[in-house]
């Protein structure tokens, strides 16, 4: 199993230029070809999130596990059209994060690395509007904070 490792935010200010990404370097969509079929999705989210199961369950929850709808654009929120990707990642409160960190919601790596680093920071309240599908899951993983 690859090493998991953590997306690092600045703390202050002075901080904020100098940001360094790191995701778990061993698990990449590319070795999931294609990553269009769920199925491949889902194998790659389970791996991503070996260490934070819940993720792959919010995944499943959030998209079915997709991606790319069936046009093969990024998917689109139903209830939210500002939501993105598999993780359905809020580009009206989020992408401004995740441009600073280099990170390109549009990109499945990049869609699940961001994913991560708000589970770090926030638990999975940012998912608390599917939660009716995931909260059977352990209370300590909905808030970690």
């Amino acid at each position: 199993m690859p090493a998991m490792t953590s997306l690092a935010m600045p703390d202050t200010k002075a901080e904020e230029t100098v940001m360094t990404v790191l995701t778990p370097k061993e698990v990449r969509a590319e070795d999931y070809q294609p990553i269009s079929d769920p199925k491949n999705v889902e194998k790659f989210l389970n791996d991503y999130f070996a260490d934070i199961p819940l993720m792959a369950k919010i995944a499943k929850c959030e998209s079915q596990n997709r991606h790319y709808n069936s046009k093969g654009n990024v998917l689109r929120g139903q209830k939210n059209t500002y939501d993105r990707g598999v993780m359905q990642i809020n580009l009206l409160y989020h992408e401004e994060t995740a441009e600073k960190m280099g990170l390109d919601l549009h990109d499945i790596d990049d869609n699940v690395a961001f994913a991560r680093h708000l589970y770090e920071k926030y638990g999975a309240k940012p998912w608390m509007s599917s939660s009716a599908c995931w909260s059977k899951f352990a209370s300590s993983d909905i808030a970690r904070k």
